[in-house]
């Protein structure tokens, strides 16, 4: 069985558990196309060109323990906008998609660049000072102390340099279902991204 799901967004509305959370419940592949991203990031800022550390790319490369520090965030977003680059990783996405068992992929762009054919797609997304606030107390948890105020501007400076950036740019697909989790518990959030899935999963109707 082929069937994929697509959720896109902007960092910190809730995307990414909500895909594990998905994927487990429905005993689907899952991978998080930002980790991609932030591996190439991760390499460029230890000096590599990004176009190379993306054609070169290795899973192990996903498994780098500073892979969610806030700089390797800005440089992801940075590498992302660089068309060689998502060039680079549209294959590996596009295979695992097509994985037979079904897939569930979350970035920014997979509803409307790397899988316009899927299944299911998700928009899932908050206002900006709550997804600040969600990164703010993540990075406190981990001993990362910020100010919130930079925190903030820095969620702002990516959400524009995504939706701005000239190829395939973070917006929401036409068809996709639009889940704002800014006033909503991650029980309901998956709820709703479940019950999405429900829908339309083949094996369930």
């Amino acid at each position: 069985m082929r069937f994929t799901v697509a959720i896109d967004g902007p960092a910190a509305a809730g995307k990414g558990t909500i895909s594990k959370r998905v994927a487990s419940e429905f005993g689907l592949a899952h991978l998080d196309t930002g980790l991609l991203y932030r591996a190439v990031a991760r390499r460029a800022l230890d000096g590599e060109d990004p176009v190379q550390a993306a054609q070169t790319l290795h899973a192990r490369d996903t498994m780098h323990p500073n892979l969610r520090t806030p700089e390797v965030a800005q440089m992801a977003s940075q590498v992302a906008a660089t068309p060689p680059v998502r060039e680079a990783l549209v294959d590996f996405q596009r295979a695992f998609a097509a994985r037979a068992g079904g897939a569930v992929l979350d970035g920014r762009d997979i509803g409307t660049v790397i899988c316009p054919q899927a299944e299911v797609k998700l928009f899932v997304t908050a206002r900006p000072e709550i997804r600040a606030r969600r990164r703010w107390q993540e990075l406190a948890e981990r001993g990362i102390e910020t100010p919130f105020e930079k925190v903030l501007a820095d969620v702002q400076e990516r959400d524009a340099r995504d939706a701005e950036r000239a190829d395939a740019p973070m917006v929401q697909a036409s068809d996709a279902l639009l889940i704002d989790t800014s006033d909503m518990s991650i029980e309901d959030a998956v709820a709703a991204a479940a019950a999405e899935i429900r829908a339309k999963l083949p094996s369930l109707n």
